[in-house]
């Protein structure tokens, strides 16, 4: 049985944690207002759909170690296996609570009055 490295697993949850604390830059209000403008603005939808897409490569590569652990393909032990099944999980419970949270806000929009 592998043993796990706890040194390497310490530093890269390290590593994760000092990534999650990096957040995008916005320059000033009328950058986020002004989503798709051609001055370098954020784009909501181009953000959201990047996000996706890294969680999908996220549970991607997570499956794929697995079925190659499963296999019993050399070089591959089963910290690694599990670290990156456990940051795809976190990645799309996160993703999942963001969508329901813009989903309540939408819903909070739709209900005021006018």
């Amino acid at each position: 049985m592998p043993t796990i490295d706890s040194t390497r697993l310490l530093l890269e949850l390290r590593s994760l944690a000092a990534e999650a604390q990096r957040a995008p830059s916005i320059g000033s209000a009328g950058d986020v207002a002004g989503a798709g403008g051609a001055n370098g603005s954020l784009d909501f939808g181009a953000m959201l759909k990047e996000s996706l897409q890294q969680v999908n490569s996220m549970q991607r590569s997570a499956a794929e170690l697995s079925t190659a652990f499963e296999q019993g393909q050399p070089g591959i032990d089963i910290s690694r296996v599990m670290v990156e099944a456990q940051k795809a999980s976190l990645a799309f419970r996160a993703m999942t609570e963001a969508r329901n949270r813009l989903v309540s806000a939408y819903q909070d929009v739709m209900n005021m009055a006018i």
